[in-house]
């Protein structure tokens, strides 16, 4: 859904301080602590399955390369935001209990720039034109 290559360069192009991210809270709202119950009882809208995780790998990032949250509005409300680059490395936090991660927050302008849809092609913009529709 995300171009993380264009939200780097954006980054980049537009240097920022990060943010502190609240780990616990992120890893709770991603459902993180379910993932590991062998009986798994609630399923994250969000979050990783408990298969498209690989916790190995997880445990082996870097935590401190800044995560990635993008702003996100729909119809006008206010915006929300969305963990879009980061998710093995707030997993390994979590596990490891450290509080805080570092991340960029994109603005809701800048996350409309990245954003890259499957059906609409790159950055929401049909790929193709009206004539060969």
């Amino acid at each position: 859904m995300f171009s993380i290559d264009a939200a780097q360069a954006l980054i980049a192009a537009s240097p920022r301080d990060t943010r502190p991210l609240d780990v616990p809270a992120w890893a709770a709202a991603y459902g993180l602590a379910h993932l590991d119950n062998p009986n798994p009882w609630a399923t994250s809208l969000i979050g990783p399955t408990s298969t498209a995780l690989n916790r190995t790998y997880a445990m082996t990032t870097d935590l401190t390369k800044p995560l990635i949250v993008a702003q996100i509005s729909v119809n006008g409300a206010s915006p929300g935001p969305l963990l879009i680059d980061g998710t093995h490395r707030l997993y390994r936090a979590w596990r490891e209990h450290v509080p805080r991660l570092p991340a960029h927050l994109l603005t809701v302008q800048e996350t409309c720039q990245i954003r890259d849809d499957l059906l609409l092609g790159p950055h929401g913009t049909s790929s193709t034109s009206p004539s060969t529709r």
